[in-house]
């Protein structure tokens, strides 16, 4: 059975110009997917960054200490014990729910509209399936996913391709 929840999602235009609409649509769509993938039973709110190269580099630099442009930065609000285990968040409410909304702060995504443009690209596929991509992955990260270890990487890049396929964001998707 799948839950409808609500979800607060803001999606900032912080290129200086304006991108196709429709990709505000893809990345509301693949955030609730990823949501309901890792059966997350709360209502939410993740605010998405839509950023040039140059302004990732300089989140990746502070942030990071890597001194180049990325694709995509997650900043998660959650120090999860397991990823996708929800049982930290009940020790510990007033840390992870929005006081005002009581929604469940997950985090913060940054996508770098010119970086998802090079690698659709290389890639030999859309905008549209970058954006798709590299939300899915950011989600992950959010529910405290990762791949430092060759085992988290196959996980991730199965949990991906799994959420695209639910949406039908495949390769070929235009």
């Amino acid at each position: 059975m799948i839950k409808l929840l609500s979800m607060n999602i803001s999606i900032l235009n912080e290129l200086g110009i304006e991108y196709p609409s429709e990709l505000n649509n893809i990345i509301e769509t693949v955030i609730n997917e990823a949501t309901d993938y890792v059966g997350c039973e709360y209502e939410c709110e993740v605010c998405v960054s839509i950023v040039d190269n140059d302004t990732i580099h300089e989140l990746n630099l502070s942030e990071r200490g890597i001194d180049s442009p990325t694709d995509v930065l997650s900043f998660p609000m959650i120090d999860y014990n397991m990823p996708a285990d929800f049982s930290v968040i009940e020790e510990s409410p007033e840390l992870y729910f929005n006081p005002d909304s009581g929604e469940l702060m997950l985090g913060d995504i940054v996508i770098s509209y010119e970086r998802a443009a090079q690698q659709a690209e290389e890639f030999g596929h859309s905008i549209k399936r970058e954006i798709a991509f590299l939300t899915a992955h950011s989600m992950l990260h959010l529910f405290g996913y990762d791949h430092m270890t060759e085992d988290e990487r196959l996980e991730m890049e199965k949990m991906q391709e799994e959420i695209l396929v639910r949406k039908g964001f495949t390769r070929d998707y235009d």
